[in-house]
């Protein structure tokens, strides 16, 4: 007999989901704050959380801020643990006319957690943000891009909890996260329970090679020549091209981690040029949120 489990995460190739050939440059955030990025788990541990200067409703407006300034909306795929104690932060979003997602409850990647914690975790998650937008709340994305081929029942476990829409599978290798084989371009991930529409973050094929050029520390590492070239060659392919930045990104005056040199670069370089180059890449590009896909949210 077929394994079920696995049959999760089959693709189709006739059915596509809402947006599939519209040329839509989609602006994405993640938020959390600076201390609850899984390259710190060895030195923060969650229990912690509570103790450590909080910078994420600051951080956010600056993001919300950029968005008006240019016209932009975008979808915010917000941590509960962050929207249980700053919910006028969700509503600022939604007030603003941005799309309200999940990012989960506790930051943890999809593989360590078994599937009761991660139903708990994105059924708490959707409660909480919907108490706080006073929307629904129907889009999720996992912490460092964890929903992979690993775990093939978290898709079934998504379309159960009332998600419709998933922006999780980065095609891409990388250690940590990525589906290396994973399609680049928006597709119907089918469970025993039902579709579940999937919106790969953008790369860029060059060479046999998937540049990631969707945002994040791509967008701090690499030349801003390389994101915008890659986005407009997306679109140019006539799909969505999804980008996403996370609040933290655009605040150089963090505190510091005593951490190991390959996270402090990671993390702490170019954070001081950050808010700049989002603020040319609005001006190139006119981005909207999933919700601008009709029937997605």
């Amino acid at each position: 007999m077929p394994d079920v489990a696995a049959a999760t995460l089959n693709t189709d190739t006739v059915v596509r989901p809402p947006g599939y050939g519209q040329a839509v440059p989609v602006f994405t955030v993640d938020v959390e704050d600076w201390f609850q990025v899984n390259a710190f788990e060895p030195y923060v541990h969650r229990e912690q959380w509570s103790t450590y200067e909080s910078r994420v409703e600051r951080n956010t407006d600056v993001l919300l801020q950029l968005c008006a300034d240019h016209g932009a909306t975008g979808t915010f795929f917000t941590l509960g643990w962050v929207a249980e104690r700053y919910p006028a932060l969700v509503r600022r979003i939604a007030e603003a006319g941005h799309e309200v997602a999940s990012h989960g409850y506790w930051h943890q990647r999809i593989p360590t957690v078994s599937e009761a914690a991660f139903r708990d975790d994105v059924r708490t998650a959707k409660a909480v943000l919907e108490h706080a937008a006073g929307a629904a709340v129907t889009g999720y994305r996992a912490p460092s891009f964890s929903l992979t081929d690993s775990v093939p029942w978290a898709a079934r476990i998504l379309v159960e909890e009332g998600y419709t829409y998933d922006s999780s599978r980065f095609p891409i290798s990388r250690p940590g996260y990525g589906t290396a084989s994973g399609e680049r371009h928006p597709h119907v991930l089918h469970t025993p329970s039902g579709p579940l529409h999937e919106y790969p973050p953008a790369v860029w094929p060059v060479a046999g090679v998937q540049v990631p050029v969707a945002g994040g520390g791509w967008f701090r590492q690499f030349p801003r020549w390389v994101i915008e070239r890659g986005l407009a060659e997306v679109l140019r392919g006539g799909q969505p091209a999804v980008f996403y930045l996370h609040p933290w990104e655009v605040d150089p005056h963090q505190p510091r981690m005593a951490v190991n040199a390959i996270t402090r670069l990671r993390h702490y370089r170019g954070l001081a040029q950050c808010a700049g180059r989002l603020r040319q890449l609005m001006q190139r590009f006119a981005f909207k949120s999933f919700r601008s896909f009709q029937s997605v949210s």
